[in-house]
Protein backbone atom coordinates (compact mmCIF):
# COMPACT_ATOMS: atom_id res chain seq x y z
CA UNK A 1 0.00 0.00 0.00
CA UNK A 2 1.34 3.41 -0.97
CA UNK A 3 -0.18 6.85 0.59
CA UNK A 4 0.14 9.83 -1.65
CA UNK A 5 -0.32 13.47 -0.44
CA UNK A 6 -0.13 17.06 -1.30
CA UNK A 7 2.75 19.69 -0.43
CA UNK A 8 2.08 22.47 1.86
CA UNK A 9 2.83 26.51 0.42
CA UNK A 10 4.20 26.40 3.69
CA UNK A 11 7.86 25.76 4.56
CA UNK A 12 10.42 25.81 7.02
CA UNK A 13 14.04 27.20 6.67
CA UNK A 14 16.30 25.06 4.87
CA UNK A 15 18.31 22.84 7.15
CA UNK A 16 17.94 19.12 7.25
CA UNK A 17 18.29 16.88 10.54
CA UNK A 18 21.11 14.44 10.64
CA UNK A 19 19.86 11.69 12.71
CA UNK A 20 16.80 10.82 10.69
CA UNK A 21 19.01 9.69 7.57
CA UNK A 22 18.08 11.60 4.12
CA UNK A 23 17.93 11.03 0.61
CA UNK A 24 17.74 12.63 -2.77
CA UNK A 25 15.01 13.62 -5.33
CA UNK A 26 15.01 11.54 -7.67
CA UNK A 27 14.00 14.22 -10.30
CA UNK A 28 16.72 16.67 -9.38
CA UNK A 29 17.22 17.04 -13.32
CA UNK A 30 13.63 18.01 -14.68
CA UNK A 31 13.34 20.44 -11.33
CA UNK A 32 16.81 21.81 -12.31
CA UNK A 33 15.24 22.50 -15.83
CA UNK A 34 12.30 24.44 -14.36
CA UNK A 35 14.37 26.82 -11.57
CA UNK A 36 16.49 27.63 -14.51
CA UNK A 37 13.15 29.00 -16.23
CA UNK A 38 11.69 30.61 -13.20
CA UNK A 39 14.90 32.61 -13.02
CA UNK A 40 14.07 34.23 -15.85
CA UNK A 41 10.84 35.97 -14.63
CA UNK A 42 10.94 39.16 -12.44
CA UNK A 43 9.67 39.77 -8.91
CA UNK A 44 6.48 41.01 -10.31
CA UNK A 45 5.92 38.30 -13.05
CA UNK A 46 6.58 35.95 -9.82
CA UNK A 47 3.81 37.83 -8.00
CA UNK A 48 1.22 37.32 -10.82
CA UNK A 49 2.20 33.47 -11.59
CA UNK A 50 2.13 32.26 -8.09
CA UNK A 51 -1.08 35.09 -7.13
CA UNK A 52 0.60 36.17 -4.00
CA UNK A 53 1.63 39.79 -2.21
CA UNK A 54 4.90 41.37 -2.94
CA UNK A 55 6.67 40.05 -0.03
CA UNK A 56 6.25 36.35 -0.79
CA UNK A 57 7.00 36.96 -4.25
CA UNK A 58 10.39 38.42 -3.58
CA UNK A 59 11.04 36.21 -1.34
CA UNK A 60 10.65 33.12 -3.98
CA UNK A 61 12.15 35.22 -5.99
CA UNK A 62 14.98 35.00 -3.72
CA UNK A 63 14.90 31.08 -3.16
CA UNK A 64 14.99 30.87 -7.01
CA UNK A 65 18.14 32.57 -7.45
CA UNK A 66 19.76 30.66 -4.18
CA UNK A 67 18.56 27.16 -5.23
CA UNK A 68 21.48 25.13 -6.56
CA UNK A 69 22.64 21.43 -6.08
CA UNK A 70 24.20 19.61 -4.22
CA UNK A 71 21.89 19.47 -1.52
CA UNK A 72 23.19 18.60 2.20
CA UNK A 73 22.03 19.00 5.52
CA UNK A 74 23.46 22.48 5.62
CA UNK A 75 21.30 23.43 2.93
CA UNK A 76 18.38 21.44 2.33
CA UNK A 77 16.02 19.65 4.64
CA UNK A 78 13.77 16.79 4.43
CA UNK A 79 10.41 17.19 2.77
CA UNK A 80 7.88 15.73 5.73
CA UNK A 81 9.64 17.85 7.88
CA UNK A 82 10.02 21.08 5.70
CA UNK A 83 6.56 21.33 5.10
CA UNK A 84 3.86 23.74 7.31
CA UNK A 85 0.50 23.33 5.92
CA UNK A 86 -3.40 22.28 7.80
CA UNK A 87 -1.91 18.37 6.69
CA UNK A 88 1.52 18.40 8.19
CA UNK A 89 0.28 20.48 11.56
CA UNK A 90 -2.16 17.53 12.00
CA UNK A 91 -0.06 14.67 10.96
CA UNK A 92 3.11 16.25 13.14
CA UNK A 93 5.54 14.63 11.44
CA UNK A 94 8.47 16.03 13.69
CA UNK A 95 7.17 13.93 16.85
CA UNK A 96 8.43 10.48 14.09
CA UNK A 97 10.44 8.66 16.24
CA UNK A 98 13.03 6.95 13.73
CA UNK A 99 10.72 3.69 13.46
CA UNK A 100 8.29 6.02 12.06
CA UNK A 101 9.78 7.71 9.49
CA UNK A 102 11.37 4.17 8.31
CA UNK A 103 7.65 2.87 7.73
CA UNK A 104 7.01 6.47 6.29
CA UNK A 105 9.86 6.45 3.72
CA UNK A 106 8.44 3.07 2.16
CA UNK A 107 4.93 3.65 1.96
CA UNK A 108 4.53 7.59 1.91
CA UNK A 109 4.99 10.07 -1.12
CA UNK A 110 4.77 13.89 -1.73
CA UNK A 111 3.79 15.16 -5.14
CA UNK A 112 5.41 18.55 -5.11
CA UNK A 113 5.48 21.46 -8.58
CA UNK A 114 8.80 21.74 -8.36
CA UNK A 115 10.23 17.99 -7.28
CA UNK A 116 7.70 16.34 -8.76
CA UNK A 117 7.21 13.78 -6.60
CA UNK A 118 9.50 13.46 -3.30
CA UNK A 119 10.06 10.50 -0.67
CA UNK A 120 9.98 11.62 2.98
CA UNK A 121 13.09 11.75 3.63
CA UNK A 122 14.48 13.58 0.16
CA UNK A 123 16.07 16.79 1.21
CA UNK A 124 14.93 19.71 -0.65
CA UNK A 125 15.14 23.61 -0.41
CA UNK A 126 12.13 25.75 0.04
CA UNK A 127 10.32 26.68 -2.88
CA UNK A 128 7.03 28.05 -3.77
CA UNK A 129 5.21 26.38 -7.01
CA UNK A 130 1.82 24.56 -6.89
CA UNK A 131 0.75 21.93 -9.59
CA UNK A 132 -2.12 24.07 -10.96
CA UNK A 133 -0.48 27.41 -11.21
CA UNK A 134 -0.32 28.91 -14.94
CA UNK A 135 3.38 28.09 -15.68
CA UNK A 136 4.10 26.58 -19.08
CA UNK A 137 7.93 24.56 -19.33
CA UNK A 138 9.54 24.67 -22.97
CA UNK A 139 7.80 22.72 -25.15
CA UNK A 140 5.01 21.58 -22.49
CA UNK A 141 1.35 22.81 -21.63
CA UNK A 142 1.62 22.93 -17.93
CA UNK A 143 3.21 21.21 -15.15
CA UNK A 144 0.80 18.42 -15.66
CA UNK A 145 2.35 17.46 -18.64
CA UNK A 146 5.92 18.21 -18.00
CA UNK A 147 5.71 15.79 -14.55
CA UNK A 148 2.70 12.80 -15.55
CA UNK A 149 4.77 10.75 -17.03
CA UNK A 150 8.22 11.17 -14.15
CA UNK A 151 5.51 11.02 -11.68
CA UNK A 152 3.23 8.20 -13.02
CA UNK A 153 6.08 6.06 -13.54
CA UNK A 154 7.76 6.69 -9.99
CA UNK A 155 4.75 5.67 -8.28
CA UNK A 156 4.54 2.28 -10.26
CA UNK A 157 8.14 2.07 -9.69
CA UNK A 158 7.07 2.28 -5.77
CA UNK A 159 4.12 0.31 -6.10
CA UNK A 160 5.42 -2.90 -7.36
CA UNK A 161 7.45 -3.02 -3.81
CA UNK A 162 4.17 -2.97 -1.44
CA UNK A 163 2.84 -6.27 -0.25
CA UNK A 164 -0.49 -4.80 -1.25
CA UNK A 165 -0.89 -3.08 -4.53
CA UNK A 166 -3.24 -0.02 -3.15
CA UNK A 167 -2.54 3.41 -3.61
CA UNK A 168 -4.49 5.32 -0.93
CA UNK A 169 -4.74 9.21 -2.76
CA UNK A 170 -4.69 11.50 0.35
CA UNK A 171 -3.70 14.17 -2.32
CA UNK A 172 -5.81 17.56 -3.78
CA UNK A 173 -7.81 17.14 -6.44
CA UNK A 174 -5.58 19.38 -8.29
CA UNK A 175 -2.12 17.28 -7.33
CA UNK A 176 -3.68 14.13 -7.87
CA UNK A 177 -4.41 15.25 -11.70
CA UNK A 178 -0.20 15.13 -12.59
CA UNK A 179 -0.92 11.25 -12.46
CA UNK A 180 -1.90 9.25 -15.37
CA UNK A 181 -4.88 7.67 -13.79
CA UNK A 182 -5.34 5.34 -16.79
CA UNK A 183 -1.59 3.91 -16.25
CA UNK A 184 -1.42 3.32 -12.61
CA UNK A 185 -0.62 -0.08 -11.91
CA UNK A 186 -2.74 -0.84 -9.09
CA UNK A 187 -5.96 0.09 -7.26
CA UNK A 188 -6.65 3.86 -6.15
CA UNK A 189 -8.84 4.29 -3.14
CA UNK A 190 -10.01 7.76 -2.31
CA UNK A 191 -10.35 8.39 1.37
CA UNK A 192 -13.03 11.77 1.59
CA UNK A 193 -14.04 13.33 4.80
CA UNK A 194 -17.40 15.08 5.61
CA UNK A 195 -19.20 16.92 8.19
CA UNK A 196 -23.13 16.95 8.66
CA UNK A 197 -24.36 20.69 8.11
CA UNK A 198 -27.58 21.86 7.07
CA UNK A 199 -29.32 18.67 6.26
CA UNK A 200 -26.55 16.56 4.86
CA UNK A 201 -22.49 15.38 4.44
CA UNK A 202 -20.73 17.83 2.92
CA UNK A 203 -16.52 18.25 2.61
CA UNK A 204 -15.40 21.31 4.52
CA UNK A 205 -12.26 22.32 3.07
CA UNK A 206 -9.83 22.91 6.52
CA UNK A 207 -11.51 20.19 8.39
CA UNK A 208 -10.95 17.83 5.18
CA UNK A 209 -7.54 18.53 5.31
CA UNK A 210 -6.59 18.21 8.82
CA UNK A 211 -8.59 14.86 8.56
CA UNK A 212 -6.23 13.88 5.72
CA UNK A 213 -2.99 14.54 8.00
CA UNK A 214 -4.57 12.29 11.01
CA UNK A 215 -5.09 9.62 8.85
CA UNK A 216 -1.19 9.68 7.43
CA UNK A 217 -0.55 9.39 10.71
CA UNK A 218 -2.55 6.97 11.55
CA UNK A 219 -1.38 4.68 8.64
CA UNK A 220 2.09 5.25 9.84
CA UNK A 221 1.84 4.75 13.42
CA UNK A 222 -0.25 1.65 13.24
CA UNK A 223 2.14 0.18 10.49
CA UNK A 224 -1.26 -0.22 8.25
CA UNK A 225 -0.07 -2.21 5.19
CA UNK A 226 -3.58 -3.38 4.49
CA UNK A 227 -6.34 -0.89 2.65
CA UNK A 228 -9.33 -2.15 4.57
CA UNK A 229 -7.27 -1.18 7.96
CA UNK A 230 -7.71 2.53 6.81
CA UNK A 231 -11.64 2.38 7.80
CA UNK A 232 -10.89 1.36 11.44
CA UNK A 233 -9.75 5.26 11.22
CA UNK A 234 -11.66 7.19 13.93
CA UNK A 235 -10.12 10.16 15.40
CA UNK A 236 -11.96 13.59 15.98
CA UNK A 237 -15.16 11.81 15.93
CA UNK A 238 -14.93 10.87 12.53
CA UNK A 239 -15.66 7.08 11.24
CA UNK A 240 -16.48 5.02 8.22
CA UNK A 241 -19.73 5.05 6.85
CA UNK A 242 -20.15 2.37 4.40
CA UNK A 243 -23.45 3.36 2.83
CA UNK A 244 -22.00 6.64 1.58
CA UNK A 245 -19.04 4.78 0.19
CA UNK A 246 -18.42 3.13 -3.11
CA UNK A 247 -15.45 0.66 -3.87
CA UNK A 248 -13.31 3.40 -5.04
CA UNK A 249 -14.17 6.46 -2.91
CA UNK A 250 -14.03 5.67 0.98
CA UNK A 251 -16.30 8.77 3.29
CA UNK A 252 -15.80 8.98 6.51
CA UNK A 253 -18.33 10.98 8.14
CA UNK A 254 -18.80 13.14 11.69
Amino acid sequence: MLIIISPAKRMSPATGKDDTGHTFPRHLDKSARLVEEIRKLSPEELQDLMNVNAEIARLNFERYRQWETPFDTENAGQALLAFRGDVYRSMDPLSFTGEDLDFARDRLRILSGLYGILRPLDLIRPYRLEMGSKFSPPGKRDLYEFWSDAITSSVNEDMKQQKEKVLVNLASREYFRALDAGKLEGRTVVPAFKQYREGKYRVAGIPAKLARGMMTRFIIQNRIEKAEEIKLFSQEGYSYDENLSSAEEWVFTR
